[in-house]
């Protein structure tokens, strides 16, 4: 690693901590970008750094407040990046160092702010920390790694099978909760914790405004390294593992945080399908400032379960130091439309539900053109966990090669790739492009929708329907889930700022939710 520091870069502008004053990220709309497949500039077939450069306009035309870029920096790539060999430098396929200052400047002149993943949990087999922990049980670097004598029965995410490989050259078994070419980090050594801190500080000096911490959840290990019966039965330790130690290295990575100039945000992947167990990660505000909720990605199209998902983060996060997030898709899970059969009625009904819930929302690159997943077959797939539908590459323009030129995409295009293009939807006012631009620009404009509270209303069991307010703001929002027209009776009358066919924008409400429709209303003026 190199150990080179730049003078501290300007920041987009930041609200600051204060009294009364609303941390920025908690009224952001937050993009996720995944490199490889974002936009190619050199023809390899594999986006880079120079190509988000090149399409930042169409965040800005879409009216996010930051974007998230998924890993870039130097790795194997056994593990789409998430397997790092070097935590402070780029990739070549994806640019340089300097080519990661030029976006996170361009991304600050365009009033955005930029977050970068963080992989807290392991590195990869080839970073020079794990070859020094290798080459010798003596050396300085052992211990910075979990060494065992004898393995246990704990399950490895991914590939599968144990979580301990065996080392010939000193003799001891290593622990890998992910693949084996992902060994875990020993985060009760100090120099460790040193170490993964200059990481962050190294990036926050080039200007990034926060992180998405990967995989939390599986920072601390039983000391005890007891079996397991859970992973008898197949489980993997990391769909589980939470143990009291991850805690206080989230409070060591927040105390860290919290010293440094500016308004950094520390975003958690706790992937553990419990909201209760999530909910711990926020500590007493000292922890994660926010942490994905996974619940929408498991969720079918129906009411009640989302009714559910809803109501349980209304409940469970209250305190005022617990703020919700929405995501529907990511790299990791199949798109949302995927998952609702195909259907692009439920997409544009579902940007509705993400966009006016009350926490902030993720898009997904591409969610924004209403892609589905990629067809991906035995002879195309890359991902050893087979996630690569979701990865698919963007499409830019109608034309064939869809603005990717020179070698073929590393991945196939996802379907309908001319009509559903960036290019064409650009030119649709009635495009989900546009719905979605229009939706965040709803909720920049609206009190209620940023920050204020949450209440269901009454409506038929096939239609969700809830009110977003504050004392001089309300906006009530319904979807109907059903396969036919609902009637919603509300008091009053209210005229649709937005429904998500784009049939009765701006006209009196009439009382009808058209099937898979969304509306978003607002008090109508006399």
């Amino acid at each position: 690693m190199s150990p080179t520091r730049v003078e501290k870069r300007e920041t987009a502008p930041t609200t600051g901590h204060q009294d009364n004053v609303i941390p920025w990220w908690r009224e952001a709309v937050i993009y996720q970008i995944y490199p490889r497949s974002f936009a190619d500039t050199d023809g390899d077939g594999v986006g880079d750094l120079r190509g988000i450069l090149d399409r930042l306009d169409h965040l800005s035309a879409l009216g996010v407040d930051a974007v998230w870029l998924s890993p870039f920096y130097r790795s194997p790539i056994a593990d789409a990046g998430y397997d790092i060999s070097d935590h402070e430098d780029v990739d070549p396929v994806f640019g340089t160092l300097e080519d990661a200052d030029r976006l996170i400047a361009a991304v600050h002149e365009r009033g955005m702010r930029v977050l970068l993943d963080f992989v807290p949990n392991h590195t990869s087999d080839k970073h020079p920390w794990f070859e020094a922990s290798r080459s010798s049980r003596d050396d300085p670097h052992r211990d910075w790694y979990i060494w065992r004598d004898e393995p246990n029965d704990w399950r490895a995410a991914l590939a599968g099978g144990s979580t301990w490989k065996w080392d010939e050259k000193t003799e001891q078994f290593y622990l890998h909760l992910f693949l084996a070419e992902q060994p875990d980090l020993n985060w009760h050594h100090p120099d460790v914790v040193d170490a993964m801190h200059g990481v962050m500080q190294f990036w926050m000096e080039r200007g990034v405004d926060g992180f998405r911490l990967d995989a939390v959840q599986c920072l601390g290990k039983d000391p005890a390294f007891a079996d397991d019966p859970r992973c008898l039965a197949g489980e993997p330790l990391s769909s589980f593992n939470d143990q009291p130690f991850t805690h206080d290295v989230l409070r060591g990575i927040r105390r860290m945080i919290d010293e440094t100039d500016g308004d950094h945000v520390l975003l958690g992947e706790v992937d553990i399908r419990s909201l209760e167990s999530i909910v711990e990660y926020y500590g007493t505000g000292d922890e994660l400032h926010m942490s994905f909720n996974f619940s929408p990605l498991d969720a079918p199209w129906d009411p009640l379960v989302f009714a559910t998902c809803v109501e349980e983060v209304e409940t469970l996060l209250a305190p005022a130091e617990a703020w919700p997030t929405w995501v529907l898709s990511n790299h990791d899970n199949r798109r949302e439309r995927t998952r609702y059969g195909g259907s692009l009625r439920r997409a544009r009904a579902a940007a509705v539900l993400l966009l006016t819930l009350r926490g902030t929302p993720f898009i997904y690159q591409g969610q924004e053109l209403g892609l589905e997943d990629a067809d991906i077959t035995a002879d195309n797939q890359v991902d050893p966990g087979g996630r690569d539908g979701p990865r698919a590459p963007l499409p830019w323009t109608s034309e064939p090669g869809h603005g990717w030129h020179g070698a073929d995409p590393w991945l196939p295009f996802p379907p309908d790739s001319t009509e559903l293009s960036a290019e064409r939807q650009l030119a649709d006012e009635g495009s989900t492009f546009h719905l979605f631009r229009r939706l965040i620009a709803a909720r920049k404009a609206s009190p209620a929708l940023r920050s204020g509270t949450w209440a269901p209303v009454d409506s038929p069991p096939e239609v969700f329907a809830y009110r977003r307010e504050t004392a001089d703001d309300t906006r009530l929002i319904a979807i109907n889930f059903a396969d036919s027209p609902q009637e919603l009776s509300v008091d009053g009358e209210w005229t649709v700022d937005i429904s998500s066919d784009g049939h009765a924008d701006g006209v009196q409400f009439s009382g009808t939710i058209d099937t898979d429709e969304a509306v978003l209303l607002r008090p109508r003026r006399p």
